[in-house]
């Protein structure tokens, strides 16, 4: 029978995970009850993918506000804090913001602007252009910002976060003071003591502050990266990919992922025969069209994978070969063609005019979008995604 079904994502349901759960089991057996159910069969290279947050949360990897305060004033003394570049989010960092408070006696936080580094936009970019301000070279006091553009609302959520992030500051005991500027520098003015709280930028961003002058210079990174009063912690990524759990807890980024991946592939392994790819995701890295954010608040979209997954796309752009190589064929001898073409690919197409228009991306990369939509954020119960096909081409 001619095969007509490409790439299949699935959603597969599993238990509500608690804290101290035996995740490996409770995958492997959700992953069996599904192919002695007959839901599927495996196939070549198929990928099982398991998401960030219940691993953490069966690891009890969590930490109170407290206990990140505890860590804050004894790696930046307890003074005044500059916050540099944090994301505007009430479950990314708000919850980390208290704990920075609680351990600090002013926190002089430096807002991005027009948005922060994931495209949470806090004005139109067009008003700049209207007010005659260059994001590039100004630096705007809290009086200045809004007396400029008023307050800011979020495209979707409608939060000014603004003054959302000045009243909890202050809520925690510590004086708050809100800057605006893209110019990591210039928090050198107001402090010699910060932390740089963006993601992707946040090397960069040390660099800068601490050339500028700053005497302790951290970021998201370096804090929790061990137990603090019996903490839960991150050595690779400290509070960086962490969520709100509870409205004094922080759920961490996982740990020992690596170990957790291997050790599904070779369960599965021995109960079926068959080698399963096996990868943890959290955010997809795609960008929506209309608010602009770009999803990946995490540090890495998957911090742990098996090692089949490991490089990038090798593929043939088929409507390149249909309308330039094979321009002359239609119908069968079309087909024939573009199938004999992929068979004698190269190993590596990098390069070649041949590939242009397909994704030069990671495949954990794009795996991962791929689960993150799949599985969405919110109550489809399905923390495991199956995907077959995703390997395959025109000719399989």
């Amino acid at each position: 029978m001619k095969r007509v079904i490409g790439t299949v994502s699935r959603g597969l349901r599993g238990p509500i995970v608690k804290e101290g759960d035996n995740l490996r089991k409770i995958v492997v057996d959700t992953f069996m009850d599904c192919i002695n159910q007959g839901e599927f069969s495996i196939g070549t290279k198929d990928v099982l993918a398991i998401t960030e947050s219940i691993l953490a949360r069966s690891q009890k990897n969590y930490a109170s506000t407290s206990q990140l305060a505890e860590d804050v004033k004894a790696k930046l003394g307890g003074g005044t804090v500059g916050v540099v570049f944090p994301i505007l989010s009430r479950n990314r960092f708000a919850i980390c913001l208290r704990g920075i408070a609680q351990g600090s006696k002013k926190v002089v936080l430096m807002l991005s602007y027009p948005s922060d580094e994931v495209g949470n936009h806090l004005l139109d970019i067009d008003l700049l252009d209207e007010k005659g301000i260059d994001p590039y070279t100004d630096l705007l006091t809290q009086e200045e910002f809004e007396g400029l553009f008023g307050k800011s609302r979020h495209t979707f959520t409608d939060v000014d976060y603004v003054n959302y992030y000045k009243g909890l500051i202050e809520e925690e005991g510590a004086e708050a003071e809100i800057i605006f500027s893209n110019n990591p520098r210039r928090i050198v003015e107001y402090t010699d003591t910060v932390i740089c709280a963006d993601i992707h930028t946040r090397a960069r961003t040390k660099r800068l502050i601490k050339a500028a002058g700053a005497k302790i210079v951290l970021g998201m990174d370096d804090l929790l990266t061990s137990s603090v009063s019996g903490s839960g912690y991150n050595p690779d990524y400290g509070i960086l990919g962490s969520n709100k759990a509870t409205e004094d807890t922080i759920k961490l980024f996982p740990v020992n992922c690596q170990e957790f991946v291997d050790g599904v592939q070779e369960d599965i392994k021995a109960l079926t025969g068959k080698t399963v790819e096996v990868m943890i995701y959290g955010d997809g890295a795609f960008k929506d069209p209309v608010g602009k954010i770009w999803e990946l608040a995490d540090p890495v979209v998957s911090p742990g994978y098996t090692k089949g997954l490991e490089g990038q796309p090798n593929e043939l752009k088929l409507k390149y070969l249909a309308d330039n190589d094979f321009a002359d064929l239609k119908g069968e001898e079309l087909k024939a063609a573009i199938e004999q073409a992929i068979k004698k690919k190269a190993d590596n197409l990098v390069g070649q005019m041949v590939t242009e228009g397909t994704t030069p991306r990671r495949l954990t990369d794009l795996l991962g979008s791929l689960c993150d939509l799949t599985s969405g954020s919110g109550d489809k119960g399905t923390p495991f995604i199956y995907i077959q096909g995703y390997f395959d081409n025109y000719t399989d």
